[in-house]
């Protein structure tokens, strides 16, 4: 069975060795991930296969997508707590309303909002399609998908109206690929306004200049100087938000990240979705299993990294400001706190948001978003990385 998942790795493009495969054999054979009579989990296989088989994280996600390939009906792990029955949300239609029956549509605040889902859940017994009250499809109910409503929580299915506060379902996201070949150099030219060089490490580089005085002061016998190699010194921090409305963008915020990478030597990214709580991930496909408190990244990096977001800061303004807003989980303190958190800990801070700059007095997160951040949200333009790149390196 494994023969066929080391050929999926490799028409997967993973740099697999024969060795390789051979030293996850011998540790499946020595019981190093449980005794011989117990079958180990799928996650215990999937961490001592990555660990036998990937020898660079940056080749974390195409293992992760060949693995989820080969092994299908993997378990995932849900913090969901009551399931709602997918025949309830069998999409048949979407609705169509005109500007005058939107308008008609009351909106609900956040503690009516919540607590009339949580009596929908106890009194509905059955699918429901169209209206104005079950959790369904296709209607003006603040539950369910397919329909309109202004301000409600979408259960399942693709979202449309981009109006939900709340969205009640489990979703996979995909890491940024860091080798995405750039199709311009100006991300490239514009981040090297951020500059500053430093010599450091073992010296590895002839120093030319040094070499001639000090062969000229020896009565012209060769005494050669080496210095260490120039490096760009400065310390990033990048904070990318992945999944949902982001989908649009990943193309430059791809290009954009693989120009991060080939420009600063020291890096350190993670992921967050829509806004920063409490967690952070490095690693989509394991973002449940492999999390990093904030707290943590606050504490172990110090304050001389420059704090970069990437993000369309597009979401419901209570993910922002509101105990509970996450739309994945209940975050115990508002995302607000989180990023004044960071702001605080980081001086040297800006936000780079893909959406055009015009849609942004549209968006009442994005206003939100850019109080927090004292105005420093740049558009992903030239222009724009030009801006965040000179305003941090003062």
């Amino acid at each position: 069975m494994l023969t066929d998942f080391f050929y999926t790795l490799r028409a997967a493009k993973l740099p697999v060795s024969v060795k390789e495969y051979l030293t996850l054999l011998e540790a499946l054979q020595a019981n190093v991930v449980g005794p011989a009579s117990e079958a180990c989990s799928m996650d215990d296989f999937y961490y001592l296969s990555r660990l036998a088989l990937v020898k660079d994280e940056k080749h974390y996600d195409k293992f992760d997508r060949a693995f989820a390939a080969y092994f299908k009906g993997v378990e995932m792990l849900t913090d969901f707590t009551q399931d709602v029955p997918l025949d309830w949300l069998r999409q048949v239609l979407e609705k169509e309303l005109t500007p005058e029956q939107k308008a008609a549509i009351q909106k609900m605040g956040w503690d009516e909002l919540m607590e009339t889902l949580r009596k929908r859940l106890e009194e509905q017994k059955e699918r429901h399609e169209g209206g104005s009250k079950w959790i369904g499809t296709g209607g003006t109910s603040p539950f369910g998908n397919g329909g309109y409503n202004p301000q409600g929580i979408r259960i399942g299915g693709k979202g449309g109206n981009k109006s939900a506060v709340k969205v009640w379902e489990q979703r996979t996201y995909q890491d940024y690929d860091d080798s995405q070949e750039l199709g311009t150099r100006n991300i490239k030219v514009a981040l090297r306004r951020l500059r500053k060089f430093a010599r450091e490490g073992s010296p590895d580089e002839l120093d030319l200049d040094d070499t001639i005085r000090s062969t000229a002061a020896n009565a012209g016998y060769l005494d050669i100087k080496m210095v260490p190699e120039r490096h760009n010194n400065v310390k990033v921090l990048l904070l990318m938000d992945v999944g949902g409305t982001m989908d649009e963008h990943i193309a430059r915020v791809e290009e954009l990240f693989s120009a991060v990478k080939a420009e600063f030597k020291h890096l350190e990214f993670f992921y967050f979705h829509n806004c920063v709580y409490d967690f952070l991930w490095k690693n989509n496909k394991r973002r449940y299993a492999e999390k990093f408190p904030t707290w943590d990244i606050i504490r172990k990096y110090n304050k001389d990294y420059k704090l970069i977001f990437v993000g369309d800061a597009t979401m419901s303004p209570y993910e922002i400001l509101q105990p509970g807003g996450s739309v994945e989980y209940n975050n115990e303190e508002a995302g607000a706190e989180w990023l004044q958190r960071l702001t605080h800990a980081y001086p040297k801070f800006a936000w780079i948001n893909p959406e055009p700059a015009g849609v942004w007095q549209y968006r009442q997160s994005i206003s939100v978003i850019q109080q927090l951040m004292s105005h420093r949200m740049f558009p992903l333009t030239l222009k724009g990385l030009e801006d965040a790149m000179r305003m941090m390196s003062k």
